[in-house]
């Protein structure tokens, strides 16, 4: 945006605006997806001229969900009822029970016997869900910049000017009341390292790995002892028959994740009041008392079903799945047909190289930091005393008096004050309904202060324009 529409944007007038509503989301991943369901079953219960108006921008050219690690066979790690809207609203027709329904496969998934469906199921289930909001997402957009419209030297609405991923000239401006950042996760690269032609991250593994199928193939290196690493040892050693698949880490061997009943009470909606309102000592003790519920952990039967296969292979003397526990991944150089790695026992030192056709890292993800996209609102934004976000129990960021407009936070940068399933699928459905009250408290606040009556309040509150 130039100087002059930003300074006209902070005055009210802007540049021309596409749209106003009272919702911007920035992703239209899971989180966004549920907060736009939440939104969508409010519209269709609220009297005439109550309505929440959303549009939402994701850079991709259409919905997708980790689709670089839709591997056949891999299951959830979540039950099937831990869907966009089960724990808020059983009754909606967004569950999966209602997908499975109109898909014609009920019955078949009850005979499987199983809370958990495979990671392409749950992925169509998404797709399914997302269908219904195609009006409402700019698909293969980013947000570019958020501005601060001004009225009386309050903040009352952001304009969010947002670029086409083609064409950076392609721009569209919204005016709304409300932000929601939900930008994800971006890949965890190893010091020293980057994604290349044969130098992969699991987020593009399936995409990667099917461009290459063709080729004679000798060896592929993977990187990461969680979840993430054992599932794509276990499909590169399925798909590519002719390779050895070497799995290196710097644990003895994998460890497996916490499921039991009791555990799983961390990610319970309940146990997000308990986080919240808990010390930080006590919210530092959780988090590391359940990261074997999460992090860096394998299925257990995924581990069993490595072993068998490590096993029956030393017996027949053809070891193509190598567990290299104790051993640390120190460099990677790319070669015009592959990747070396170089690696070093953390028992005795050695350092050695495996030439391979690539070099898969299962090294997990950074969460993106959503003052970046706020510009100068940052230093509105209130931080505690290690310099995180402020964010309320509603996920609402606090700021300072002067801005009276939204700006909400989703996923893993909430984690500090949220806990454990801020990044995860367990609490989805039951945030985004507590998202949409916080939206609703506000927009009776406004009407209040503004003596506006229902009757006479535009949607949410209204989205204010100024006079330039």
């Amino acid at each position: 945006m130039s100087a002059g529409h930003a300074n006209a944007a902070r005055h009210g007038s802007g540049p021309d605006r596409d749209q106003d509503v009272d919702l911007v989301g920035v992703g239209f991943g899971p989180a966004n997806l549920a907060l736009a369901i939440a939104v969508d079953e409010h519209n269709a219960q609220c009297g005439p001229g109550r309505a929440i108006r959303t549009a939402f921008v994701e850079r991709q050219q259409q919905f997708g969900w980790h689709r670089g690690m839709l591997l056949p066979g891999t299951t959830m790690q979540v039950s099937f009822l831990k869907d966009l809207a089960t724990m808020r609203d059983p009754s909606s027709r967004f569950t999966f029970l209602r997908y499975l329904h109109d898909r014609g496969r009920l019955a078949d998934f009850i005979n499987q016997k199983s809370f958990f469906p495979t990671r392409l199921e749950f992925h169509d289930y998404l797709l399914w869900c997302a269908a219904e909001f195609t009006d409402r997402v700019r698909y293969g957009r980013e947000a570019a910049e958020v501005t601060p419209v001004e009225r009386d030297g309050a903040v009352e609405a952001f304009d969010v000017l947002t670029e086409s991923v083609a064409s950076r000239q392609e721009t569209e401006a919204l005016r709304t009341r409300n932000l929601v950042i939900s930008t994800g996760l971006v890949p965890r690269m190893p010091a020293g390292t980057a994604i290349g032609p044969h130098v992969w991250h699991t987020r593009d593994l399936r995409l990667n790995a099917e461009a290459i199928a063709e080729r004679p193939h000798r060896r592929f290196v993977v990187v990461g002892a969680g979840q993430s690493a054992a599932e794509a040892a276990e499909y590169l050693h399925r798909e590519f028959p002719d390779a050895e698949v070497c799995a290196v880490f710097t644990r003895y061997g994998y460890s497996p994740a916490d499921d039991s009943p009791f555990a799983n009470r961390i990610f319970d909606p309940a146990a997000v009041d308990d986080f919240y309102r808990a010390p930080d000592e006590v919210k530092q003790a959780l988090l590391t008392y359940h990261a074997n519920t999460n992090y860096s952990v394998v299925d257990g039967e995924l581990i069993e079903q490595l072993y068998r296969t490590a096993y029956q292979e030393k017996v027949a003397g053809t070891e193509r799945l190598r567990v290299m526990g104790t051993t640390a991944l120190t460099a990677v150089e790319e070669l015009p047909d592959g990747a070396r790695a170089v690696l070093r026992s953390l028992t005795t030192g050695e350092a050695f190289t495996l030439e391979c056709d690539a070099v898969v890292m299962a090294t997990g993800y950074t969460p993106t930091d959503p003052l970046q996209l706020l510009g100068p609102l940052a230093e509105e934004c209130l931080t505690d005393g290690q310099g995180r976000l402020r964010i309320g129990r509603d996920h609402r960021v606090a700021t300072t008096d002067r801005v009276r407009a939204g700006i909400y936070v989703q996923g893993a940068a909430a984690g500090h004050s949220h806990g454990i399933t801020s990044s995860l699928l367990s609490t989805l459905a039951v945030r985004s309904g507590e998202i949409c009250d916080s939206l609703l408290l506000g927009r009776a606040e406004r009407d209040v202060l503004t003596g506006r009556g229902a009757a006479d309040a535009s949607p949410a509150g209204g989205v204010p324009v100024a006079a330039g």
